[in-house]
């Protein structure tokens, strides 16, 4: 039985390569907190979150002095029970993002090496359900980009073979939102999925009148329409709209969503490794949605996200923006607007070692040994 031996934890904050906007923020910064776990047989896994700026060090602070401590001597094997005791024992600062965050990667990193050592590519081990998945983008549809860069970022996806584009919304006024997201459809045709973000920017009435106004436009989705926490607010506007309600990117536990499938808060579950706290309770949630007959459409992370949506049945879509191509050799295969399933053991991510030592953040970078 191989033991963890050593834990290492560095931090490397990437600059976006595009400006992110959205209804109530901007995305400058992504902290990514990276864990590598060796075991005694001397085998590796790699895991990594994010952050979209703040509270990197808060997440590093928790995983030095909390966490990754209590992994020493512990069965890589034994994830289920890891990721329990590891939550217990933070169990008075949860549910919420910092440990979320930390979890997601501790419990990515013993995946990778899991996968690794059974020498699987993880969406085999996870399920094997398929070797390809879908991909819409939404690089080219933040807030602040003009109507006509959004058409022709439209079709450029889609001359692409990609499925669909997603629309940031939250302008001032919806007359606005309803102009941009015409002219795209216009420029796109029936055929083609548009899907569109709040970002948890509206009250329940005002999403209901926008959503009537876009009505006609047969989105793919709405998604964050309301604060992530009313779910009563995100039943009353499901049950007023044929267009689905998809949610999942600010949840942070698998009773969350368990209330909104439940209540019928949602149609489409977007549920994130970085924010679920990995890929254990991920997994549950993607399960979960699977009963209740909803898609899963993971928010971000696509070069994560690609494996599990091909582990699972009801895995639809991965969100094509790319996140970490300055800490990766070999990036994300893409064949005809399909993103293909990692063919390596692991989780699929060749990182760039020298790079990430490179950009890591010296205050941040901590070596756990036996």
């Amino acid at each position: 039985m191989a033991r963890i031996e050593k834990i290492e934890l560095r931090m490397v904050d990437l600059v976006p390569k595009v400006k992110r906007t959205d209804a109530i923020q901007s995305f400058v910064s992504q902290e990514t907190p990276i864990v590598t776990i060796t075991d005694s047989d001397g085998a590796t896994g790699t895991g990594y979150s994010y952050t979209i700026g703040t509270g990197g060090s808060s997440v590093m602070r928790l995983l030095a002095d909390h966490l990754a401590p209590r992994l020493i001597g512990r069965d890589a094997d034994q994830i289920e029970a890891i990721w329990h005791d590891l939550e217990f024992a933070t169990h008075a600062t949860t549910i919420g993002a910092i440990t979320a965050i930390a979890l997601a990667a501790i419990d990515t990193a013993l995946w990778d090496l899991r996968a690794r050592k059974q020498k699987l590519p993880l969406w085999k081990l996870a399920g094997g359900a398929k070797d390809r998945c879908p991909l819409y983008t939404t690089e080219g549809g933040w807030l602040h980009i003009e109507t006509q860069a959004l058409v022709d970022d439209a079709l450029e996806a889609k001359a692409k073979g990609f499925t669909g584009s997603k629309v940031k919304i939250g302008k001032p006024h919806g007359s606005e939102d309803f102009s941009r997201l015409s002219a795209v459809r216009k420029a796109v045709g029936d055929g083609y999925e548009i899907m569109t973000d709040c970002n948890q920017g509206f009250s329940v009435n005002e999403a209901i009148r926008r959503t009537e106004r876009l009505r006609d436009l047969d989105l793919a989705w709405i998604e964050e329409p309301l604060p992530a926490d009313d779910i009563d607010g995100h039943v009353r506007l499901s049950n007023s709209t044929a267009t689905p309600i998809a949610v999942g990117e600010s949840l942070y536990s698998i009773r969350h969503f368990r209330e909104y499938m439940q209540k019928g808060g949602a149609n489409i579950i977007q549920v994130d490794v970085g924010r679920i706290g990995g890929i254990t309770p991920w997994l549950k949630v993607a399960h979960a949605a699977e009963a209740f007959d909803m898609p899963v459409c993971p928010h971000f992370l696509m070069e994560l996200h690609v494996s599990l949506v091909c582990a699972i049945q009801n895995g639809k879509y991965v969100e094509y923006i790319p996140q970490l191509d300055e800490l990766t050799g070999a990036k994300m295969r893409i064949e005809d607007g399909h993103a293909l399933a990692p063919s390596e053991p692991g989780i699929g991510i060749d990182w760039d070692w020298d790079a990430v030592k490179a950009r890591s953040i010296a205050e941040f970078t901590t070596a756990i040994v036996k």
